[in-house]
């Protein structure tokens, strides 16, 4: 990157920056669509990526500029991954008969992927903690051990009617659980 380039930048040239974004566009457009597939989407953290690398301009100090863009890229699109995981989630959540598959969670494909998995049931899993033990043991069982109704029932000596009650009201209270920890982020 060239030095006189970024003095101009620094100084509030506007098309010193334009010659940026048209140089490292399609860089940073092939960076971000390895993590997200929707082309709208790619557009949307495209520009926060060039609005970062605008704003963080001042602190750079590094000689590797494009290096340092694919870096903001990369990290914006992890966030955007990590956003909207938590997203689909809730959906999963607030959605009873859907959470009924929590195993389709395991849309893995990359690291990165994995790590948001990785938290998400985290995130889950440490909310069934905090609803009463009743239907923490059923969720836990029928989602993270994968257990069917009727086994759960055999485990807790009850029917599978009530098992499916117990997962009924859990998914509730857990929704609920949810929608309180992401009102305080």
């Amino acid at each position: 990157m060239n030095k006189k380039l970024i003095k101009k930048i620094l100084s509030g040239d506007d098309n010193a920056f334009s010659q940026v974004v048209d140089e490292y566009k399609n860089y940073v457009f092939a960076i971000i669509l390895n993590f997200i597939k929707d082309y709208d989407e790619v557009e949307n953290v495209a520009q926060e990526v060039f609005l970062q690398v605008y704003i963080s301009l001042p602190d750079f100090k590094i000689e590797n500029f494009k290096g340092w863009i694919g870096r903001i890229a990369v990290n914006k699109s992890i966030d955007w991954k990590r956003k909207n995981a938590k997203i689909y989630i809730e959906e999963r959540i607030g959605n009873s008969e859907e959470m009924d598959n929590i195993k389709e969670l395991n849309y893995c494909k990359t690291p990165e992927d994995m790590l948001i998995q990785k938290e998400s049931r985290e995130i889950i899993y440490k909310l069934c903690n905090s609803i009463p033990s009743i239907y923490k043991d059923v969720i836990i069982k029928f989602y993270f051990e994968e257990k069917s109704y009727e086994e759960i029932a055999h485990e807790e000596g009850t029917t599978v009617k009530t098992i499916a009650s117990r997962l009924y009201r859990g998914r509730n209270i857990l929704k609920e659980k949810w929608r309180e920890e992401n009102e305080t982020l």
